[in-house]
């Protein structure tokens, strides 16, 4: 063989040899993705199936109404609360140039009920609750409580994680009943008091526009956003690493995991409903 026909030859293979290895390396993570994806769902199969399975501890629930629910009430108002003053002011700003402003009490309704108010009373319980879970159950991991109650005949899933997939899944529709009201409120707010709308004519709009299935709707999100915020909480501080890294890892994918699939259902659900 030839000197310039092995020199061909060697970045060849060498180009080859890099091909197999980016190969392997996606397949590998494309791997671990499936494996987490069906771990998160064999977790969460269990979960759903000791919701009804006795013993249950309903201590431990009322203790979650009142973290997962009361406690957030003033992030998820805030929150509400100055959306639709914003969402507001931007539809008059707007609409002022198509003379539509009398458009803006359905747009703030409807935008509320259906979209906003779900979505970010959802990222907002993820911020607080999913990283307090993620951290509580995480901690006690790495101490070994998770252990010592396996030990003393005590299930960790529905001792731990039932209770508060449980509350979440069932407060979440009335924290985002009271973000609806009260984003609805900020819009009638700015409207009333600076834009100079007339109260009554504004309430009347509002009232008249609205439909149940509009606040249905945003209602039933709900319910799967608290699901899923309590479900990755559980799951990542269930699964978290030795250390206090590992629990403060287990926090930070509790909430983007969160995140993300609050985005990823949200439009999901929104075509099924309005498709």
């Amino acid at each position: 063989m030839s000197n310039d026909t092995a020199n061909t030859e060697l970045p060849i293979a060498k180009l080859a040899g890099r091909a197999l290895d980016l190969c392997a390396m996606v397949g590998h993570s494309v791997m671990q993705f499936f494996g987490s994806v069906g771990r998160l769902f064999e977790f969460a199969m269990k979960a759903i199936a000791h919701i009804f399975l006795p013993p249950w501890f309903f201590k431990q629930m009322g203790r979650q109404f009142v973290d997962i629910g009361y406690y957030s009430l003033a992030v998820v108002g805030l929150t509400a609360l100055f959306s639709g003053m914003v969402l507001a002011l931007q539809s008059y700003t707007g609409f002022a140039r198509f003379n539509a402003e009398g458009a803006i009490a359905n747009v703030v309704a409807l935008s509320i009920t259906r979209e906003l108010a779900p979505v970010l009373a959802g990222l907002m319980v993820a911020g607080r609750i999913g990283a307090s879970i993620a951290a509580e159950i995480g901690t006690m991991r790495v101490t070994e409580q998770v252990d010592a109650l396996t030990t003393l005949s005590v299930n960790p899933i529905k001792y731990l994680v039932v209770p508060r997939i449980f509350a979440g899944t069932i407060i979440m529709p009335f924290l985002v009943l009271i973000a609806d009201i009260i984003g609805i409120f900020g819009g009638f707010l700015v409207a009333v008091f600076k834009l100079h709308f007339g109260a009554y004519t504004y309430i009347e709009q509002t009232w008249n526009f609205l439909e149940p299935n509009d606040v249905g709707s945003g209602l039933a999100k709900a319910a799967v956003f608290g699901f899923i915020v309590t479900l990755m909480g559980c799951y990542n501080g269930y699964n978290s690493a030795r250390g206090a890294q590992g629990v403060g890892a287990a926090t930070t994918n509790a909430v983007v995991s969160a995140s993300i699939l609050i985005l990823i259902f949200n439009y999901l659900l929104t075509q099924i409903f309005f498709s």
